[in-house]
């Protein structure tokens, strides 16, 4: 693709490396075969090609615009189209940069955005918040009440490394700690049966992943050093999350934060399921009932932001699950994080297509690898939606 991007910009490092990244389109289009919004819409500008090009118009201007905004709010950062894409573009790495300019010089407000950037990375408060909603819990949307019901209790990791090999930093997440913490305590109890040794970072940062796909990426920056720094305290072997969408971020440290101690931390971080792998398990019963036939969703962050593919399935499988086939696994179920909450409609569409694709076989359950797929899918499904690692015993 041949640019002209402004030269102020152009000097920038930033724009320098949107240049390359646009440079290495050529404009194929196979990336809108397996992008989800432009199934839904079909308009170009709905795809990753279109959203390039104005990303792209915006960086030869050196100017924002609403056209811009409004597409690119749209985009789920799914990242198919990079699993798709012949060229190897970074779209990804490219609409954080538009999102960032676009924050610059035409920051979004809104009560919304107040709350996922100022409560949702904090969980006492969020939790707080949280307590004060419970009571209120019958007036509330079926999403909601999920979300309030009251969390079980489970034991506190311990707040530093053990002496010896074997230490594993468990990232809590921020509303995972809250909504299902039993998933995180269930991989504690799995890490511990086979020799390692987790433990919690007392002050545990969010990832930085929500601040930097709204486009403000100093303080995902901020957060994302605060995190590497509460890590060298522990100096872990091994740094691992259960919830994929934190994890594609946390391994991505190193190339946004560019220091050494950064790309340190990031080749630390293993998905839980890199981690299991080399390990054998038993059926666990799930309220008293040992599940045979299930449906594996993939998040977007595991198999197209990590591409980590057949991993969680050959463990499942090898564990005794029989796997259902679902068709267009490669697609989003709407989540996105913050998107469900920003883009309601197109996140309630796609949210439709994956629960007719799960339940298509009759599954005994839902299983996935990101609290994000796991609580937008439990209300459009009959059957129970449950992290994958709730089946390993």
């Amino acid at each position: 693709m041949h640019t002209r991007i402004d030269p102020a910009i152009l000097a920038s490092e930033r724009g320098q490396r949107a240049d390359e990244i646009l440079r290495a389109c050529v404009h194929c289009g196979f990336c809108n075969a397996t992008c989800p919004t432009y199934q839904v819409r079909g308009d170009e500008l709905d795809g990753p090609r279109g959203r390039i090009y104005l990303v792209k118009g915006m960086l030869e201007s050196g100017k924002a615009n609403a056209t811009v905004r409004e597409h690119l709010d749209r985009c789920l950062t799914c990242r198919a189209c990079e699993t798709t894409c012949p060229s190897g573009v970074n779209y990804g790495e490219l609409a954080e940069i538009g999102r960032e300019m676009l924050e610059e010089q035409a920051p979004k407000g809104g009560w919304t955005l107040r709350f996922l950037l100022h409560v949702v990375p904090r969980p006492r408060l969020l939790g707080a918040l949280m307590a004060l909603g419970r009571p209120l819990r019958g007036l509330l949307p079926e999403h909601i009440r999920r979300l309030l019901q009251p969390p079980p209790k489970t034991a506190d990791l311990p707040a530093s490394p053990s002496k010896g090999a074997g230490n594993v930093l468990l990232m809590q997440g921020c509303v995972q700690r809250l909504v299902t913490p039993e998933v995180q305590a269930h991989l504690a109890r799995l890490l511990s049966a086979r020799g390692m040794k987790p433990y919690a970072a007392a002050n545990e940062q969010c990832c930085g992943g929500l601040a930097l796909h709204l486009g403000k990426t100093a303080k995902a920056k901020a957060n994302m050093r605060r995190n590497v720094q509460a890590s060298q305290r522990g100096n872990p072997e091994t740094v691992v999350s259960t919830a994929s969408g934190c994890g594609v971020t946390l391994k991505e440290y190193g190339r946004l934060l560019g220091t050494d101690e950064a790309r340190a931390f990031a080749a630390k971080v293993r998905d839980a399921a890199e981690l299991l792998a080399p390990f054998e398990f038993r059926k666990r019963p799930i309220a008293g009932r040992t599940l045979n036939k299930i449906a594996w969703h993939p998040p977007c962050t595991l198999q197209h932001g990590q591409r980590i593919t057949g991993t969680v399935e050959g463990i499942l499988s090898a564990t005794g699950y029989q796997l259902l086939p679902v068709a267009d696994s490669h697609l989003c179920c709407g989540s996105a994080g913050s998107y469900s909450l920003l883009q309601p409609q197109l996140a309630n569409e796609l949210k439709r297509r994956k629960a007719r694709a799960l339940a298509q076989h009759a599954p005994e359950a839902i299983v996935t690898a990101n609290i994000g797929c796991q609580t937008h899918l439990a209300d459009a499904v009959d059957a129970p939606v449950l992290h994958w690692l709730e089946l390993l015993d």
